[in-house]
């Protein structure tokens, strides 16, 4: 029996606005875009103007041309999603990406801040202090602009697949992958169908992005990233006049 998609909580209106903002390119709508969509998943017209009015005043949208857009911090999630939805690869030529910390004594919420930064460039911390990848993604590595940082290419002398099962755990995100799969496939109410596929674009978000070489055999993650752009283009379906 496949999971039960309703097991996920239903997201807030203001949550499914921004996820029909997150999944749309541009990342722009119309109010009358939104309030048609908002009434796919049975949230009246005026709570949908509350939410985007609330959306405004915190930063997550902003007011462009009489249409809603995504506020700056959304924009940059926007754009990571979009680097697991989409083929963010190279070909790999066994190089690994090193940024090694080199400055100390910074503060709590700097050091955290470094983190995230790479965390979000799919980086993996070797020990503490040490951070690697395989250079196989086409994005820039900003995070070399660090004062902080010393970065450079290395090879692993053990066997790298080793190396990269022991940095993520596969096996974990390829079984919660197959999972959100069969919950969107077996999942018919709309509400029901947006909760996990917003969870399934933040599993893509997770995807360490590895070589194939590197990867467990049946990696889920090509089958997730085409139904989510599926789902995609069934939410923009919802917005058209």
């Amino acid at each position: 029996m496949p999971p039960d998609p309703t097991s996920l909580p239903h997201l807030s209106a203001r949550s499914v606005l921004l996820s029909l903002l997150l999944g749309s390119h541009p990342d722009r709508m119309s109010p009358a875009a939104l309030v048609r969509a908002g009434a796919h998943f049975d949230i009246p017209a005026s709570t949908v103007r509350v939410a985007l009015t609330r959306a405004v005043a915190a930063g997550d949208l902003r007011r462009t041309g009489g249409d809603y857009a995504l506020g700056t911090r959304l924009s940059r999630r926007q754009q990571h999603q979009d680097e697991a939805v989409l083929d963010a690869e190279t070909d790999w030529d066994g190089s690994w990406e090193m940024a090694v910390i080199v400055v100390s004594g910074r503060a709590g919420p700097e050091r955290a801040a470094l983190r995230d930064l790479l965390a979000r460039h799919r980086l993996a911390e070797l020990r503490e202090g040490v951070w690697t990848r395989p250079n196989n993604l086409r994005r820039p590595p900003a995070y070399a602009d660090d004062v902080v940082l010393t970065t450079f290419k290395a090879r692993p002398d053990a066997d790298p697949a080793g190396l990269a099962a022991d940095l993520w755990d596969l096996t974990g995100w390829a079984d919660d992958g197959r999972t959100l799969l069969r919950m969107l496939t077996s999942a018919t109410q709309p509400a029901a169908r947006l909760a996990v596929a917003a969870a399934l674009v933040r599993q893509l978000a997770s995807d360490p992005l590895l070589p194939p070489a590197l990867l467990p055999r049946n990696w889920p993650a090509g089958e997730m990233r085409k139904t989510y752009a599926a789902y995609q283009s069934e939410l923009a379906s919802l917005a058209v006049e």
